[in-house]
């Protein structure tokens, strides 16, 4: 899709953290009035669950924001999405260490930290919620939208793309 910016969101097994990334991003996206402009998916570091959709909890607490995530289905991060992307964001430091060592050489994507658009959140993670309880969940949430309207706030600067709703 030539105009469009592409962007990839990984965490470990693509069941919490980066389908909760990839499903806000979009909703935001979509109120913001980016239409067709971008594109969001995600995929894990891990094969643990490919082809496995979120975890029922993950999914739960993003329905209960409005955000439906019942048609994603878990990947693997693929060489390919170096070159197909434009940007890839990690939700921790282990996950940015990995997508650095297994680039494919004349790799293009844009590798960083999902919350690094964030000032208040630059550098920090998003933690994963999997061995907790309800709270982590929700917090997922609550960076995953802080993040997004960070990111499509600098899209929007760098593309030139005008939006509807403040990102901010």
């Amino acid at each position: 899709m030539p105009g469009v910016l592409k962007v990839l969101f990984v965490c470990t097994g693509n069941i919490c953290r980066s389908p909760t990334a990839e499903g806000m991003f979009r909703q935001l996206a979509d109120r913001a009035g980016f239409g067709g402009r971008v594109a969001a998916d995600s995929a894990g570091t891990h094969s643990y669950h490919v082809g496995e959709p979120p975890d029922p909890r993950t999914v739960r607490a993003a329905l209960a924001r409005g955000v439906d995530l019942s048609a994603l289905r878990a990947r693997k991060v693929a060489a390919a999405d170096f070159t197909r992307f434009d940007h890839i964001l990690a939700m921790d430091h282990g996950h940015l260490a990995q997508l650095r060592r297994i680039a494919p050489p004349g790799a293009t994507a844009a590798l960083r930290l999902f919350l690094d658009d964030a000032a208040a959140l630059a550098g920090q993670e998003v933690p994963d919620p999997y061995y907790g309880g309800p709270d982590g969940f929700e917090r997922v949430l609550d960076l995953c939208e802080a993040g997004s309207r960070a990111l499509l706030d600098r899209l929007s600067r760098e593309s030139g793309f005008p939006v509807r709703e403040s990102m901010g």
